[in-house]
């Protein structure tokens, strides 16, 4: 056979291996995500500041803890470590809580369970802990106050100069708030919103790690990674893991499916670990790093993460080895697993109706209360809660909140120049919303004979540039609507996160108390 016909049965085989690897790992992402949703649903973010102003124990015990229960993308644990260490949190405990939020979140350890084996998952669970007490053990030598104040007090100057009036919540007990309907609603539109953010993370990682299970050959790993020369192959590889995944681009659960295709060539286990640890080293955040602190605070961040999690991979290799821990057999996962009626389908099954239900109650989380001082970022998708926000922006009198830096900037390059003529649409009991030819959610100019979308309110019709702008429309239509008429009673109503809504296709009724709203269902039904 030549090229041409063997190329398409290795692309094939490639990507049959990836799909594999992530329906054996899609219940533990779909549990893994519910459940963080839930926990940073019922988290209180406004106090993190106050406890993490130092690096004492008791401080970095509660940096760890805070960042366990938040999101496990990167991105968004770096922005928040920013936004921490803006508002006056010790830049050491501020990196705790952002390698807690990468290295010991709990859909990490199901994945790992899945792929990998328990015996990852224990490792990750070990190795995270003794990262953050070298972390905190090194770090005020590793990043001296003079290289960290300059950076706190240009990122500082910075916050209060784009900083935005988002409100602020009275705290709840936890009991309460696990009994209250929009705890549930936040909790499912977190998760649904952490799934998006991760998507393309997911997919790379899938499609990357079958592709170098099927088509890397052993050879090329014995180049990279060295063998069998006892505590020698330890180190080098423990050392190399981080660089590779400095070039990976892939971060978060995404970078589990490439380290089962690395422990699968011959990988050792402490370098595997090293690599998974270094998931807050890719090249895309070493230039956010850049950015937020400098280039010499980030220069050392590098230098000093990789020392860390090289450390700590070979730490852990070292522990289990002498425990006798460290799996014998090397399976392929790609080639090892299938599809057919087993408990990995069942499980599947049940997963995805959960996710369907999420999607639900996400989608109608003004009905429960929810949503209420929450914002979906308009790039990635992640629920922000407003009041802890890393980055805001306005554009045509709405407020916009993101999850970091990274999706603000590219919110910026979406800006579109304004036309040269601009063509007049009229509407009955127009409000200043229903005036324009604009998005309301992104600002870009619509042709309002060829819009992307449309939503109707008190016979206004409000125009999208793309049905995904309308989509996040009907996610938090009263951060765009102000004023509406009550379609019962013709009540002026002011949209506050409480006013009663009902949404009934491409149209949205606001109503100024639940009665009228009642009324309305009832005609509905009836109808």
């Amino acid at each position: 056979m030549d090229i041409n016909q063997v190329a398409p049965l290795l692309i094939g085989q490639s990507l049959w291996s990836g799909w594999l690897m992530f329906w054996a790992t899609l219940w533990p992402l779909v549990l893994g995500f519910c459940l963080s949703g839930l926990v940073q649903a019922c988290a209180s973010r406004n106090a993190m500041e106050r406890v993490m102003g130092s690096h004492k124990p008791g401080a970095i015990l509660r940096a760890s803890g805070l960042g366990m229960v938040s999101s496990s993308c990167s991105y968004a644990a770096s922005a928040m470590s920013k936004n921490l260490f803006a508002r006056g949190a010790d830049f050491i405990t501020a990196q705790v809580f952002m390698v807690a939020s990468t290295n010991l979140v709990l859909e990490l350890g199901l994945v790992l369970i899945v792929l990998l084996g328990w015996q990852f998952a224990a490792a990750e669970f070990i190795g995270g802990p003794l990262m953050i007490i070298l972390l905190a053990w090194w770090g005020p030598h590793l990043f001296p106050v003079r290289l960290t104040r300059p950076a706190q007090e240009r990122l500082r100057e910075s916050a209060i100069a784009n900083a935005a009036d988002a409100g602020s919540s009275t705290p709840e007990r936890l009991g309460s708030r696990l009994r209250s309907p929009a705890t549930w609603a936040n909790a499912a539109s977190y998760a649904l919103a952490d799934l998006t953010m991760l998507r393309k993370e997911l997919l790379i990682g899938f499609v990357v790690a079958g592709m170098l299970s099927t088509l890397v050959p052993d050879a090329l790993w014995r180049i990279v990674f060295m063998q069998n020369q006892g505590i020698w192959t330890s180190i080098q590889n423990a050392l190399i893991g981080p660089l590779i995944a400095i070039i990976s681009f892939v971060c978060s659960v995404g970078n589990v499916a490439m380290a089962a295709a690395l422990w699968t060539g011959g990988v050792s286990f402490g370098g595997v670990i090293a690599f998974i640890f270094a998931d807050l080293i890719t090249l895309p955040l070493l230039l956010i790093y850049r950015k937020y602190y400098g280039p010499r605070l980030a220069l050392r961040m590098l230098l000093g993460l990789w020392l860390l999690m090289s450390i700590s991979g070979l730490s852990v290799e070292g522990l289990f080895r002498i425990s006798g821990l460290i799996p014998d057999l090397r399976i392929n996962a790609g080639q090892s697993l299938s599809i057919g009626w087993n408990s990995t389908t069942w499980l599947n099954l049940v997963a995805l109706s959960i996710l369907v239900m999420s999607w639900w109650l996400a989608r109608n989380k003004e009905r429960f209360g929810g949503g209420a001082g929450y914002a979906l970022d308009p790039i990635c998708g992640m629920q922000v809660e407003k009041a802890n926000a890393p980055a805001t922006r306005k554009r045509n009198g709405h407020q916009f909140w993101f999850c970091s830096d990274h999706c603000a900037e590219h919110f910026d390059q979406q800006t579109e120049p304004e036309p040269a003529t601009t063509p007049e649409v009229s509407h009955d009991n127009s409000t200043d919303l229903g005036k324009q030819d604009k998005d309301p959610v992104c600002g870009m100019s619509v042709n309002p004979a060829k819009p992307g979308s449309r939503r109707e309110h008190a016979k206004e019709t409000i125009l999208f540039c793309s049905s995904r702008c309308a989509q996040h429309f009907d996610a938090e239509p009263a951060t765009y609507v102000k004023e509406s008429t009550d379609p019962i009673c013709g009540m002026q109503v002011h949209i506050k996160p409480s006013t009663p809504h009902r949404q009934r296709g491409q149209v949205h009724a606001w109503f100024c108390s639940s009665h009228c709203a009642d009324t309305f269902d009832s005609r509905e039904s009836s109808a």
